[in-house]
């Protein structure tokens, strides 16, 4: 059985004329009401089409926890899917049954888990980390810069407004971060002339979108009606805009999004390859760089939990098994 339905048949089910259409659109609704983004809102759809997919075209109203337990099964025995995956499918579906349908499903025992698998993250060293960023100009070079040097997730570095970056206190405020936290982290110092001339590039920007009759930010939680002037503030705007507007699938307002992400995904691809990395490299390997160094370092794992923005501090532990590896571990006998 496929796990990856077709252009054709997604456009059967949208299209057509079964419940389908109007029981994504619900979705949808649903998930922007709980203030879920975006990038979550098209993986939880992706989920719950394929599994209507999966069992016929059937209404989920018209299925539960049997279809569910096999549908999740089937992904770890027949798709051999990644334990983070299967719990994806499986908080995307429950999200269906709970919060759209208003359906309790019971505790599914029957659900064959996929294996949780345990890795270390893959963490570049200080000379690789010169080598990649030598090889990467412009702006990719600075948001790759701006992720090793403040540990801040993409998504974070992306969608950084222009209000919070602090010159002053050489401070970077995260807004919204995972699981809807605020913290600070550093500014690196070597980065403050690059990142101002980014602002001014944006400010300017801003003032021609301005007198084409735009530059209204998109504004989370409704703020956008609290307090109606803020969207065209200088403040609320992107320190990364995009290079051209375009129309927002929330409500289709044509406006300036932030940098897309696949740009600085080529960029360090490219410079890892030019570098002679080998290493399986992508924007959270920075952030993986910037904890262990840290902690090499000889700082405290409580204040780097704090810069990372992690809940516990056993998620910011996995440093120190890395730590344990190499020149920084245990000597190896044969050397001794």
């Amino acid at each position: 059985m496929s796990y990856t339905p077709g252009n054709a048949e997604i456009n059967r089910i949208e299209d057509g004329g079964a419940p389908a259409p109007r029981l994504l659109d619900e979705v949808r609704r649903v998930l922007r009401l709980k203030h879920y983004s975006l990038r979550t809102e098209a993986v939880y759809v992706g989920w719950i089409r394929r599994f209507i997919l999966v069992n016929g075209k059937r209404h989920p109203r018209d299925m539960g926890e049997v279809e569910v337990e096999g549908f999740l099964s089937r992904l770890a025995v027949q798709g051999k899917v990644a334990a983070a995956t299967q719990n994806q499918a499986l908080a995307a579906l429950l999200f269906l049954y709970k919060q759209v349908l208003g359906i309790e499903l019971p505790w599914m025992e029957g659900v064959i888990r996929a294996k949780r698998s345990q890795r270390v993250p893959t963490v570049l060293s200080r000379e690789e980390i010169t080598r990649v960023l030598g090889r990467m100009d412009g702006r990719p070079w600075l948001l790759a810069s701006l992720l090793y040097g403040t540990g801040m997730r993409l998504m974070e570095v992306l969608r950084l407004r222009i209000k919070d970056v602090d010159f002053g206190r050489n401070e970077i405020t995260v807004r919204d971060g995972k699981g809807g936290k605020d913290r600070r982290t550093m500014l690196p110092r070597s980065l403050a002339e690059a990142l101002q001339r980014e602002i001014e590039r944006a400010s300017l920007l801003h003032e021609a979108d301005l007198r084409e009759g735009f530059g209204a930010a998109w504004l989370p939680y409704a703020l956008a009606r609290k307090y109606p002037e803020a969207p065209r503030e200088i403040g609320w705007q992107y320190v990364f805009p995009a290079a051209r507007r375009s129309r927002d699938p929330r409500d289709g307002t044509e406006r300036r999004h932030h940098f897309d992400d696949g740009v600085l995904s080529r960029a360090l691809k490219g410079a890892c390859r030019l570098a002679g990395i080998v290493k399986p490299v992508s924007a959270h390997t920075l952030r993986h760089s910037f904890a262990t160094h840290l902690l090499e370092a000889g700082h405290d794992i409580r204040t780097v939990q704090e810069l990372l923005g992690h809940k516990d501090v056993a998620t910011t532990q996995i440093y120190t098994h890395v730590l344990n590896r190499g020149g920084h571990g245990v000597l190896s006998p044969l050397d001794r």
